[in-house]
């Protein structure tokens, strides 16, 4: 019998543990100093928002890991001594390991702001983030969101749904528009100052602004603008949470540097999740994938690997998904916010009803490479079977209605959007 130690218990964690238990009976130990049990994290916000309760974040009963033999530590890792096969924790105790496996997650990104650890100053992370927004919230009246991306605007939601007054400083021309094309970034603009959110677009905080009693009450930004608020979220990206690991003899760099198989230097030891860089990037992927599907499938892999059935990982085509406010966006394949040399778009955007459509597709060949969709549900399963057949950007828009993933009731686009195709190229 040998023991597995998991440090982390969110989703790369938690797959590896239950798909492991199905090939193993391997003793199975899970430690995590965030929550007692595992929770979907993506949906705090709804939490918030008074559309769920915190307990229906936790996808399996209490005493589904006892029945399946596997223990759960509520402690914090300090120390890991690879040589001697074993974690430290805080309270000192240490618990040995034949394999250990490092799903540790992510840190939110604090950049020395002055005053940035005060009393007020947010992030949208952890369990206990929400239960500090959730306390600063009952006596708030304005807010900053420092920050541009997906977290920033679900902060913001959530804040704009107590009728908290929000401003989100914003340091590019546009939101996300380091990700996004102009075309989506300007749709995306419009749609969160229409819900009465301010928009500072190329704003950078300078600094937070803190009382005698070390309590935020207001920001200072680049352009010398003081803008008067008691609650502040930084959401300026996250980065692998690896401060224990950085003394020890596992190789690290931005996270902790693994192979196809998901190995460190160590060969006992293994990392999966936010925390995982892979030494060479996987196609055009980040070499640090904080996504919670990757971490699924991550944890996935690696238990048929510890199981004796070695794997690769391999993720196969890029996709994502969130929501900005009511707008639903997805991803899949690749789009890059700047066409290149042989990347060209196609947009098609229908400002009264806030949808919108970028194909990116190779201008040599016509070779789709990439969608992004804002308030129209598409279809995985088509996209997967087009980008691995290498069909062309006229096949997909011949055949939208497949796509299509919206319910039978909503309101179709298909001819609008080919009519401009037609008209355009």
């Amino acid at each position: 019998m040998k023991h597995v130690v998991i440090v982390g218990n969110g989703i790369a964690g938690i797959t590896c543990a239950i798909k492991l238990r199905e090939k193993s009976s391997d003793p199975i130990t899970i430690i995590s100093a965030e929550s007692e049990y595992f929770f979907s994290r993506t949906a705090l916000m709804y939490v918030f928002m008074g559309h769920m309760k915190f307990s229906h974040l936790h996808p399996y009963e209490k005493e589904f890991w006892a029945k399946n033999n596997i223990k759960l530590v509520y402690n914090e890792v300090v120390e890991i001594k690879p040589e001697e096969n074993l974690v430290v924790l805080k309270n000192l105790e240490k618990i040995t390991y034949e394999k250990l496996i490092i799903a540790n997650g992510s840190k939110p990104n604090r950049f020395g702001w002055k005053n940035q650890n005060a009393s007020g100053v947010v992030s949208l992370y952890h369990k206990q983030d929400l239960e500090t927004i959730e306390n600063l919230s009952k006596s708030c009246k304005e807010a900053v969101i420092v920050g541009g991306g997906l977290i920033g605007i679900e902060l913001a939601e959530m804040l704009h749904s107590r009728n908290i007054k929000v401003t989100m400083l914003v340091r590019e021309a546009g939101f996300w528009n380091n990700v996004l094309p102009i075309e989506n970034s300007e749709l995306i603009n419009q749609h969160i100052q229409m819900h009465n959110i301010k928009l500072r677009l190329n704003t950078s905080l300078k600094e937070i602004i803190a009382n005698e009693h070390g309590e935020a009450i207001g920001i200072l930004t680049d352009k010398n603008e003081v803008i008067n608020c008691t609650l502040i979220g930084l959401t300026v990206g996250v980065s692998p949470n690896i401060d224990f690991v950085k003394n020890t003899s596992i190789a690290t760099a931005k996270g902790i540097l693994v192979d196809r198989y998901l190995q460190t230097n160590i060969n006992n030891i293994f990392a999966i999740g936010d925390c995982a860089q892979q030494k060479i990037p996987i196609d055009k992927r980040p070499a640090v994938e904080a996504v919670w599907y990757t971490g699924r499938l991550m944890g996935e892999a690696l238990a048929q690997t510890i199981a004796g059935q070695k794997t690769e990982y391999k993720p196969g085509m890029w996709f994502n998904s969130a929501k900005f406010l009511d707008i639903e966006y997805q991803t899949y394949g690749w789009v890059s916010a700047i066409e290149n040399e042989t990347e060209s778009h196609f947009n098609w955007v229908n400002k009264q009803d806030s949808k919108a459509i970028t194909i990116a597709f190779n201008k040599n060949n016509n070779q789709f490479l990439g969608i992004n969709t804002f308030g129209i549900r598409m279809r995985q399963a088509f996209f997967e079977d087009v980008f691995n057949k290498n069909e062309t950007i006229d096949f997909v828009i011949n055949n939208l209605e497949k796509a299509n993933f919206d319910p039978e009731f909503f309101k179709k686009y298909e001819n609008e959007i080919k009519s401009t195709f037609n008209n355009k190229l």
